[in-house]
């Protein structure tokens, strides 16, 4: 069973987003806009929350010519009337790799994750901004993204939404069809698509995940929703796989009290 969007959702994202930037002193938020539905939406909340004079959109394309993700993000960004910067990431990606000798495709596409996390927070700390985060709750749960690169944020608004609520979200909050439709990708290289990597359709992810949280073991999933078994263990293991992604760095205790976000409790 899919996950549904609790009434409520989106009062309670602009009511935190609120919150989160007055109560910091921050002066507004900057947010990675990749041309997906999850940057997108996480934009239109922020605007909703703030107005567009405190939101501040990147574009961080690692092509010097804009491509179709490009011209959507930009377009949709001025649609709203937030500040816009452009910053052509690829001379520094490919810098980069060229030193260290990268060839593999995937740790260049951690590269460029990480490259456009510090143009972001460059930003962010030179406007007195927070870095509001895109990541919803299936990237979470799984470790689809990069550690300290679109993971990397101070707050993150739909972190607590599967794809398939940020999809019924984004509808509901009139965020362009373009965006919704769209098959997801992290633009890490050309062709890459969320679902073609990972080897599973959103839709068969967030109902394993959404019946793991409902206490399902692997084969009950299996059984009452119709996936194979291996597919839903896989699933599994990829949650259990990027526990650390979603902690802190692990620290061994010396004194008893290591530092932590309740610390000294």
């Amino acid at each position: 069973m899919l996950p549904q969007l609790k009434a409520g959702a989106r009062e309670k994202i602009v009511t935190f987003i609120r919150h989160t930037v007055e109560e910091s002193g921050a002066s507004g938020v900057a947010v990675n806009l990749s041309g997906g539905i999850d940057s997108a939406l996480t934009l239109k909340l922020c605007v909703e929350a703030l107005g567009p004079g405190k939101v501040h959109a990147l574009l961080l394309p690692d092509r010097s010519e804009s491509g179709s993700d490009e011209e959507d993000a930009h377009l949709f960004a001025t649609s709203l009337g937030v500040h816009v910067h452009r910053y052509y990431i690829g001379g520094i990606v490919g810098e980069f790799s060229s030193i260290v000798g990268v060839e593999d495709r995937r740790v260049l596409g951690n590269i460029k994750a990480r490259t456009r996390m510090v143009f972001v927070y460059a930003v962010a700390n030179s406007l007195n901004l927070l870095v509001a985060g895109t990541s919803n709750k299936s990237e979470f749960l799984t470790g689809y993204y990069t550690k300290f690169g679109d993971g990397a944020s101070d707050f993150c608004p739909i972190g607590d939404l599967y794809k398939s609520e940020v999809r019924q979200l984004a509808s509901e909050s009139g965020v362009p069809a373009v965006f919704i439709e769209k098959a997801p990708s992290a633009g890490l290289w050309a062709g890459q698509t969320d679902e073609g990597e990972m080897g599973i359709t959103y839709a068969e992810l967030d109902t394993i995940l959404h019946s793991v949280e409902r206490g399902m073991d692997a084969a009950s999933i299996s059984s009452a929703e119709g996936i194979d078994l291996a597919a839903v263990e896989r699933v599994l293991e990829m949650v259990r796989s990027s526990r650390h992604k979603r902690s802190s760095a692990s620290i061994p205790p010396i004194d008893g009290t290591v530092p932590s976000p309740d610390w000294p409790g």
